[in-house]
């Protein structure tokens, strides 16, 4: 454990949120709920869209794809964090920990990657209406995901073999509830300036690039929704404000841990908890709450229960 070669390390100490006992039994409660409404809210609106034929649409289709991309996000570390609650040491072992720094990586990465592409919808829905379902077809649509999934992939292989080989000496001790990037290179037997630089570029540069792309859709769609006629505009002004909520209680957490670090340990905690389970929790009520057509299933489906709960 305390070596400095990296193949001598077969296991990491998680610190956690917390070290009071009674506060992690607090927290256990809390978030074992929270990470069962957000299984369960994803899932509702996956099952909402694939029955519903009102919702058969592109911008439900990558909606769909969100929350499938959400829980993912979310079960990457938050089993994980709940069952630590209950254990001491918070033993992960070295394979577990880069296999958390992968799928944390890939799984964000297309989360912004479909934000992305569903301003692209929007903007498309918006400014070339007449357009819409040609340029938003099937096909395209497909591609557009299968796309995102890609590049994400591409950048969480390039995370992971920028640390995977690293030599690491010392307590290998992790100051958080999952292993994480910055973390890891606090751990390295060598000067980790460099990396530290590498890492920043390569997720400044997914992040940075996806923000600016949505700040350019957003503008656009919202010049555009100023010229049309208040039904169309009240209508398009709802959903992209729902949208927009999205991407900042995503980005806005990203942007301080991986561009612009404030290493500030409570606060870098504070972040990780945010995205990593409270965007995939309130993405879903965003998206409900703000759209017509969602609630309009959401009714259909609860009636549709409670007419089978009163024949039976």
């Amino acid at each position: 454990m305390n070596g400095g070669n990296q193949s001598l390390v077969s296991e990491f100490v998680l610190l956690g949120l917390s070290q009071s006992q009674n506060l992690q039994v607090l927290l256990f409660i809390i978030f074992l709920m929270v990470y069962l409404l957000i299984l369960s809210g994803n899932t509702i609106v996956m099952f909402l869209i694939i029955t519903d034929k009102n919702l058969h649409s592109p911008m439900y289709f990558f909606l769909a794809n969100l929350s499938f991309v959400d829980m993912w996000l979310s079960s990457a570390t938050t089993p994980k964090m709940i069952t630590d609650f209950l254990k001491e040491p918070k033993i992960i072992s070295f394979a577990g920990c880069m296999s958390q720094v992968f799928f944390d990586h890939c799984v964000g990465a297309v989360e912004m990657l479909l934000l992305v592409v569903m301003a692209y919808d929007r903007y498309v829905a918006i400014c070339k209406p007449l357009h819409y379902f040609t340029i938003m077809n099937l096909k395209r649509c497909t591609g557009l995901v299968f796309t995102s999934w890609a590049i994400a992939f591409v950048h969480a292989m390039s995370q992971l073999l920028a640390v995977v080989k690293l030599p690491l000496c010392g307590h290998m001790e992790i100051d958080s509830f999952f292993c994480d990037i910055p973390l890891i290179i606090k751990l390295a037997c060598m000067d980790s300036h460099i990396l530290d630089i590498y890492m920043n570029i390569d997720c400044g540069f997914v992040v940075v690039t996806c923000f600016i792309l949505l700040l350019i859709s957003y503008t656009y769609i919202l010049l555009t929704v100023r010229q049309s006629s208040k039904a169309g505009a009240s209508k398009a002004l709802s959903t992209c404000t729902a949208h927009i909520t999205v991407v900042l209680i995503f980005f806005v957490p990203c942007i301080f841990i991986y561009v612009w670090p404030l290493s500030i340990t409570w606060f870098d905690k504070f972040l990780a908890v945010f995205y990593t389970v409270f965007a995939p929790l309130l993405n879903p009520a965003i998206y409900t709450l703000r759209n017509k057509e969602m609630k309009n299933a959401l009714k259909k489906l609860k009636n549709h229960f409670m007419n089978d709960k009163g024949n039976t």
